[in-house]
């Protein structure tokens, strides 16, 4: 009987792996796929003229449908945006910083990374955005 070479027996066992997770790729694209078409052969289909009424929070539209909004509220999520994303990056950056041999490099990471977050938190300060009127 012929044995297979190990490298053989190792790419077949990574293939495998693979087409395990695009079996389930399929799997999960079919499962929605069928929902929906389900939701749409099921669904009663009475179109009138109040469910074609442009509609939100439960208050009929009055007026345009433009609204000016601050732009200043925009910057504030954004800048709540970058400083989770900065605290979402102490976590893995605190438990690399602790392995031996990776201090002196996470943490000069951190130092750069920190400096883009002070550098864009003095431009938004010297544009005046922090100002609340």
């Amino acid at each position: 009987m012929t044995e297979l070479p190990e490298s053989t027996v190792l790419a077949s066992d990574y293939f495998h792996t693979y087409s395990v997770v695009g079996l389930l790729a399929v799997i999960g694209v079919l499962f929605v796929a069928v929902a929906f078409g389900a939701g749409r052969l099921l669904r009663p289909v009475v179109p009138t003229p109040e469910k074609l009424l442009t509609y939100e929070c439960g208050v009929d539209p009055v007026g345009e449908g433009w609204a000016h909004t601050q732009v200043r509220y925009y910057v504030y999520a954004f800048l709540y945006v970058i400083f989770a994303v900065d605290s979402i990056f102490l976590f893995p950056w605190a438990t690399v910083f602790a392995a031996p041999g990776y201090g002196a490099t996470t943490l000069v990471e951190m130092f750069i990374f920190l400096g883009f977050l002070t550098v864009g938190l003095l431009y938004a300060w010297k544009k005046g955005v922090l100002e609340w009127t």
